[in-house]
């Protein structure tokens, strides 16, 4: 007999072994693939339940095909996430009132290095508790040598080749952070904001001027024109002319663009492009100049910088001195003031707009002309390129071809739409980022501002013929490391063993949220420098929100730490951990309101394969996920039906005839028939689940098949066989029953890996299966349909119908769980059933059965052909009570659903499906009324 369960035992004891035996490790024979990449988390972070969420289909899909015998790798690595690792050490060098320009580059870096090595590995300890069965051989981090030198490769090759190249582009601006950021880190926010109505006089009629409506009426002074469309009657005549730009004095032109939509507002757009992207392509068609008034902290310049779209510096010129060196917040309100002591400002109304924040700062983002580097996607490189079918193609085409030709699946196949959308309108993409952490672009300059790009300083001065070169102080956005992880973990450049068995890698396993910037690019460069498509396969899964459906947030108090869901914790101690670092402490209120409410008395332990056993349940293709922890709390009931399901087997088989000796005589009934044939059939429909990524249909057949199949039906049909069936009959069940045990072992393996391996180690032997040390390294079970005989599962479903049939009498009749009532029954059973009636008995908790009285007046159920009943000593008065009772709940809900029905117009406006669910729930109310009326009729009369 086993020990209580107890998950947090098991887990510790078992990890650690799997990865010291090095089960985790391809075993790099010849044969199939299969591989994975794991999308690297921040090496800031800790795990979360959308990483518990992913790697819970990653494990699974790894653990399935490892046990199919195929050559498996999943290669796990962190990145080292630039901005997020940097605000990190800035805040805990400005606890010792220390900034990053105090210490100096080459110093902030070096503490950057000593926090990543105290706390970097801690994500990845994490998995570890989730069970992720990575090859930790292989772990990388995207800063270390090899990725280095990997990225400073693929930089000057796309270099040399005419794809990276330097040039003044408009950038989202985070002012805090000093750098440019990518889309994916800014977030739109919701906020109530005003619109301002400003007046623009005519240049030569004064008394005449347009209105032009802004939210941002700061950036006016970066104006070059007022746009209007072309068919706008009420300003045509205005094409052309000059306007007086309010506050400077300087006279702009009024363009027509179709840009501009002429009901919305005024029909007047003030074209700002060096502070707007939507202007900036404005201007570029009119060939305006970019005129940018904010220094990189977003304060007004005493003097405007001006240039062409070539990037070209032009001639500036004085701003008002009044704003300059005001940041632009303060420079609004001042405009604002000076716009209504000037009688320009027509209006002010309030205005709900979203606004651009940096994601890690909370600044407002921006849009900045800056000099930044720039990966080219619609340029085809220049030679260098391996022999493929992609090569020549410019990076877009590259990556579009790669999913038009089908190498490259999205699962959803929806998805493909999202990325072509994308892809269909690319702009090339800003690469170079200011700041200290991350890689330093391999390019130097002389004194004259040439530019050498080089693998090393020593390359770059024998390019430049000279010494004295400086290096570029930016570094690569943290997306370019990321999108060369398909091959630079795999030995690239050389031709290793590694890139011949995994590249193209299976498939990638991520959120939608980074097709863009993350998959597209990984498929531009693993085509670029291998020839090949990194993945075969994007599998697309949803988002874990709350039970609300709510969007996670620490400061909302929904965040769940998935390790706090594995370990349990008390209600304070969560607290404590819930309120401690929040980025505004204002909210901890909040946060305690909302986890009391969720958690009243803490988190109880749930354990790993309960949580993992969650997460596959709800991987449906695409389909965000609101987390209820009811869920959780039924499959840690499930692991503990699957542990006492093992006590009861091995309680029965343990030191007795299993029947492994094939010579000895064994006696099949129909029940242990089905339950093989059944198997069979969950064998192959979990196989397909895993094999198209439906997690949620995988653990829906398992749990169905464990609990109803094997558990409430056939374990208490063997309990009877194994106490009344011949030697023949009971070794026959002992040997069905630890069979079918060991093969749901192995099918729950990759979905629950511990309780798994725990009770598979002793199993296995009394199953008289191929023993390994592993379950891990078991066999996966391959169905047999030639097993699953129909008339086994004709006379299981005829058992069923009848033992399901006593069961609704017991309930009908209000007979309590806990009387045995004598079971009579009349018919033409099949004989096989009969011998079954002892189960019936069992399974009815009934008394022996007995053939059914003629002329017997007694409720009777009918099932197939056969009149059973049940017949107990009733108390007239108190069942007459309880029957009143229960139709008057019955007339209530149906004069309820009635009356509802009955509403004028509800048959015809509401939705078909929920009329049809209510009248077939009235119909239903309806039927069990009339059963409750004819008992009581049958008790009135007798």
């Amino acid at each position: 007999m086993l020990n209580k369960y107890n998950p947090a035992e098991i887990e510790a004891k078992h990890y650690q072994h799997w990865e010291n035996q090095g089960y985790f490790r391809p075993h790099m024979q010849p044969g199939e693939s299969f591989s994975v990449q794991l999308p690297p988390p921040n090496v800031t972070g800790t795990l979360h339940m959308g990483h518990a969420f992913n790697q819970t289909i990653m494990d699974g899909l790894t653990r399935y095909y490892r046990m199919k015998g195929r050559n498996t790798c999943w290669i796990p690595g962190t990145d080292h996430a630039g901005i997020a690792t940097q605000i990190v050490v800035e805040r805990q060098l400005a606890e010792q009132g220390i900034s990053r320009h105090d210490l100096g580059r080459e110093k902030f870096l070096e503490k950057v290095w000593e926090w990543k090595e105290q706390s970097g590995g801690t994500i990845t300890q994490q998995m570890r508790r989730m069970g992720c069965s990575a090859d930790w051989s292989r772990e990388y981090f995207t800063m270390d040598g090899v990725r280095a030198d990997t990225v400073t490769e693929v930089f000057v090759r796309l270099f040399e080749q005419g794809l990276i190249y330097r040039g003044k582009r408009l950038v989202n601006w985070d002012p805090v952070l000093g750098t440019a950021v990518s889309d994916l880190e800014v977030e739109s926010v919701e906020e109530q904001g005003s619109m301002w109505h400003i007046r623009y006089p005519v240049a030569d009629r004064p008394s005449e001027s347009v209105i032009v409506a802004t939210t941002r009426p700061e950036t006016l002074l970066g104006d070059v024109a007022v746009a209007v469309h072309p068919e706008d009657e009420r300003y045509v005549h205005l094409v052309g002319q000059e306007l007086v730009l309010p506050l400077t004095g300087r006279t702009i032109p009024v363009i027509a663009d179709e840009y501009v939509d002429k009901d919305f507002g005024t029909g007047c757009v003030k074209i700002t492009p060096a502070h707007d992207f939507n202007d900036y392509e404005v201007g570029k068609r009119h060939d305006t100049r970019l005129v940018n008034v904010f220094d990189l902290e977003a304060k007004v310049l005493a003097e405007a910088e001006v240039f062409n779209y070539k990037g070209e510096a032009q001639q500036g010129f004085g701003l008002p001195e009044i704003y300059a060196g005001l940041d632009r917040f303060a420079a609004r309100k001042q405009m604002v003031a000076d716009l209504e002591a000037q009688g320009l400002l027509a209006e002010v109304k309030p205005h709900t707009l979203m606004t651009p924040k940096g994601d890690r700062t909370g600044s407002v983002i921006e849009p900045m002309l800056t000099s930044q580097w720039f990966v080219a996607m619609s340029a085809a490189p220049n030679g260098g390129e391996p022999e493929s079918e992609f090569q020549g193609m410019s990076l877009a085409q590259k990556a579009k071809h790669a999913v038009d030709s089908g190498q490259v699946k999205f699962i959803p196949e929806n998805w493909v739409n999202t990325y072509n959308q994308w892809m269909n309108n690319i702009q090339d993409w800003c690469i170079s980022r200011q700041l200290w952490w991350g890689h330093q672009i391999p390019a130097w300059y002389d004194s004259d501002g040439n530019v050498f790009v080089a693998r090393n300083q020593a390359e770059a001065e024998k390019l430049a013929g000279k010494t004295g070169l400086t290096r570029d102080e930016d570094v690569l956005d943290t997306w370019f490391s990321s999108a060369l992880v398909p091959f630079s973990t795999l030995g690239w450049p050389s031709e290793t063993d590694e890139l011949k068995a995994f590249l193209p890698g299976s498939v990638l396993v991520t959120g939608y949220e980074i097709i863009f910037f993350w998959v597209a690019r990984m498929i531009m460069m693993t085509t670029h420098f291998t020839g090949k498509v990194p993945f075969k396969d994007v599998y697309i899964h949803g988002m874990v929100r709350d039970h609300e459906g709510r969007k996670m947030s620490k400061s909302e108090g929904n965040v769940i730490d998935p390790v706090d869901l594995i370990d349990g914790i008390e209600l304070e101690p969560l607290l404590i951990k819930r309120t401690t670092g929040l980025r505004r402490p204002e909210k901890a209120p909040q946060v305690i309101e909302a986890t009391k409410k969720l958690f009243p008395e803490g988190i109880p332990v749930f354990g790993t394969d309960a949580l993992r056993f969650t997460m596959a349940s709800y991987a449906s293709l695409g389909r965000s996920i609101n987390f209820d922890f009811k869920r959780a709390e039924g499959y840690r009931n499930f692991c503990n039906k699957l542990w006492n399901a093992t006590n009861f087997v091995l309680m029965n088989v343990e030191n007795r005839d299993c029947g492994l000796d094939e010579s000895a005589p064994r006696a099949y009934t129909f029940a242990d028939q089905w339950i093989i044939g059944r198997m069979q059939q969950v064998e192959a429909a979990v196989a397909e689940a895993f094999d198209t990524y439906r997690f949620d249909l995988a653990a829906q057949t398992l749990y169905e098949f464990v609990w109803n199949d094997f558990c409430d039906w056939y374990i208490e049909l063997a309990k009877v066989q194994i106490q009344t069936g011949c030697p023949a009959t009971q070794r026959t069940t002992r040997h069905t029953l630890v069979r079918v045990l060991e093969v749901i072992l192995r099918l729950l393996h990759p979905i629950m890996p511990y309780i798994t391996e725990e009770l598979w180690q002793t199993v296995a032997p009394l199953a008289g299966a191929k023993h390994t040390d592993s379950i891990m390294t078991a066999a996966w079970p391959r169905a047999e349909p030639e097993k699953i005989v129909q008339t086994a599962f004709d006379k299981m479903a005829a058992l069923q119908d009848l033992i399901g049939a006593v069961r609704n009498l017991r309930g009908e009749m209000g007979i309590a769980p806990n009387v045995k009532a004598p079971l009579f029954i009349e018919g033409n059973a099949d004989e096989s059933l009969l011998k079954y009636l002892p189960s019936m008995t069992r399974l009815t908790e009934a008394k022996p059965v007995d053939v059914l009285p003629e002329g017997e007046d007694a409720p009777v159920a009918v099932c197939n052909g056969v009149r059973l009943m049940l017949k107990v000593e009733i108390d007239k008065a108190a069942e007459t009570a309880r029957l009143n009772k229960e139709a008057e709940k019955l007339q209530k809900a149906l004069d309820k659903l009635t009356a509802k029905l009955a509403k004028p117009g509800y048959t015809e406006k509401a939705p078909a499906h929920l009329v049809a669910k209510d009248q077939a729930e009235s119909a239903d109310l309806q039927d069990k009324a009339a059963k409750v009326a004819a008992q009581l009729a049958k008790l009135q009369n007798g």
